[in-house]
C-alpha cells in the first residue's frame, strides 16, 4: 500500500488513519457535510457532484427532508450530506439546529460551506461560526459567473490567508471550479491539508470566562476537539448542548472518537462544570 503524504505507514490511497470513515459493504467513504445560506447555488453544487447517484428521505425525528450522494475522486468515495441552508448555527429553528448537530456530531470529515459571491460578506457569517466548530473546512465561493457580470473580484489567495481554510471559486450551474472543489475536499478529508482557522477574538471579559469553562469541559471530556465552541453556547444558555453535555452524548462521541481515551464522568451538574 502506499503512503499520503502524511503517513509513515501505509494507507490506502485517500485515507489517514484516525479519521472516521464509514463502512458501507466491501467500500469505504469519507462523510462530507454541505452546508451554506439559502440561495447561493448549494443544491446546485451538490448534484454536480453526485449527479444521479443520491436519495432523499427525512432526518431522524424531523419532517425535514435530507438529501445524500456520493462522489468519486482520486478513487476515493465520498458520501455528500446536503444540510438544509441556514443563515446561522447560533438560532432554534429546526433547519438550523439540524445543520449545527450534524457538524457537531456526526462527525463529518470536510465541511464545505457554500457561499453567494455577490454577498459574501454576509455569507462569511455562517462560516466563521461554523470554523468554531471543526477546522476541517472548504469554502466553495459559488456564483462566481453573476459576480463575473457584476464586476465583483474575488481575492480567492487572500481570503484564504484571512480564514486559514481553502477557498475555491466556483460557478456550480456550468460545472466551473469543481474539480478543484473536489480535491481540496480530499485533501482535508484525508488530513494531506492541515487547516489553521483564525479565531475571531472577543472581549477581555468574556474570553476569560470562556477559557475558565473549557478548561472545565477538558477536565470533563480529555481532548474534546470544539470546547471553545461548547462553553459558547454554555454561556449563551443553549439547552441542546445543556442536554448533550448532561446526558454523556458529549463523552459518548468523543469514546468514539478515541476509543483507548478515558473521559471524565459526565453525570455532574451544568452548575458545577460552570462554577
Amino acid at each position: 500500500m502506499a503512503s499520503c503524504d502524511h503517513c509513515s505507514v501505509g494507507c490506502l490511497p485517500g485515507e489517514h488513519p484516525g479519521k472516521p470513515l464509514i463502512q458501507l459493504g466491501s467500500r469505504r467513504e469519507y462523510v462530507v457535510a454541505l452546508a451554506g445560506n439559502p440561495n447561493t447555488g448549494k443544491s446546485t453544487v451538490f448534484n454536480h457532484l453526485t449527479g444521479l447517484r443520491q436519495h432523499t428521505g427525512n432526518w431522524p425525528g424531523k419532517t425535514v427532508a435530507r438529501a445524500e450522494g456520493t462522489f468519486i475522486h482520486a478513487d476515493q468515495r465520498f458520501k455528500l450530506v446536503d444540510l438544509p441552508g441556514t443563515y446561522s448555527l447560533l438560532t432554534t429553528s429546526i433547519d438550523e439546529e439540524i445543520a449545527r448537530d450534524f457538524v457537531l456530531f456526526g462527525r463529518p470529515d470536510c465541511t464545505v460551506v457554500v457561499c453567494d459571491t455577490t454577498v459574501l460578506e454576509r455569507n462569511l457569517h455562517l462560516v466563521l461560526q461554523i470554523l468554531t466548530i471543526t477546522d476541517r473546512v472548504v469554502v466553495c465561493a459559488n456564483l462566481m459567473d453573476e459576480a463575473d457580470r457584476r464586476k465583483i473580484a474575488l481575492e480567492a489567495r487572500v481570503l484564504e490567508r484571512e480564514l486559514g481554510v481553502p477557498v475555491v471559486p466556483t460557478a456550480a450551474r456550468r460545472g466551473d471550479g469543481l474539480d478543484r472543489l473536489m480535491e481540496r475536499v480530499h485533501q482535508v478529508a484525508c488530513g494531506q491539508l492541515r487547516t489553521r482557522p483564525k479565531q475571531v477574538a472577543l472581549d477581555p471579559d468574556v474570553e476569560a470566562a470562556l477559557r475558565a469553562l473549557v478548561s472545565k469541559l477538558e477536565v470533563l471530556v480529555p481532548g474534546l476537539s470544539c470546547p471553545r465552541w461548547i462553553a459558547m453556547r454554555l454561556l449563551e444558555g443553549d439547552a441542546r448542548i445543556e442536554e448533550a453535555l448532561l446526558n454523556g452524548e458529549l463523552a459518548s462521541l468523543h469514546r468514539s472518537q478515541h476509543p483507548d481515551s478515558t473521559t471524565g464522568e459526565m453525570a455532574t451538574t451544568k452548575q458545577e462544570a460552570v462554577a
